[in-house]
C-alpha cells in the first residue's frame, strides 16, 4: 500500500515538475505512471548501491550531492520509459530537487 501512495505523490510530482521546467516532457498519464514505478523501483534497488559508493562526496559536500545521485536516476528513469523524456542532466538535478521538496509537502498533508 505504501508503495502505491509513493508511486501516486511521485507521479503528482512529475506533473508539476513538467509544468515548472520546461526540459520534463510526457505523452500522457500512462507514461506518468509507469514513470514514477520506474523511479521508485531504482530509489529502491539502485539508489542504496549509489549512496554507499559515492559516500565519501556526499559527506564532503554536506549531503547536496544525494540531489545529484537522484538526477540522476531521474534521468535513468527517463531513460527506460518511452514516453518520459528529461533534456538533460542538469534538468534532472533541478527536477528532483523540485520533487523532493513537493513529495515532502504532499506526503505531511496526506
Amino acid at each position: 500500500m505504501h508503495f502505491i501512495k509513493q508511486t501516486l505523490v511521485t507521479a503528482f510530482s512529475l506533473i508539476v515538475v513538467a509544468h515548472i521546467l520546461p526540459g520534463i516532457e510526457f505523452s500522457g498519464l500512462s507514461a506518468l505512471i509507469i514513470a514514477a514505478v520506474v523511479l521508485g523501483l531504482l530509489n529502491a534497488f539502485v539508489r542504496p548501491l549509489l549512496v554507499i559508493l559515492t559516500l565519501p562526496i556526499t559527506i564532503l559536500s554536506l549531503g547536496l550531492f544525494l540531489f545529484v545521485i537522484n538526477g540522476i536516476l531521474l534521468y535513468a528513469a527517463a531513460s527506460f520509459v518511452p514516453d518520459f523524456a528529461v533534456a538533460s542532466l542538469l534538468t534532472a538535478v533541478m527536477a528532483s530537487l523540485i520533487i523532493a521538496v513537493i513529495s515532502f509537502i504532499v506526503n505531511r498533508i496526506i
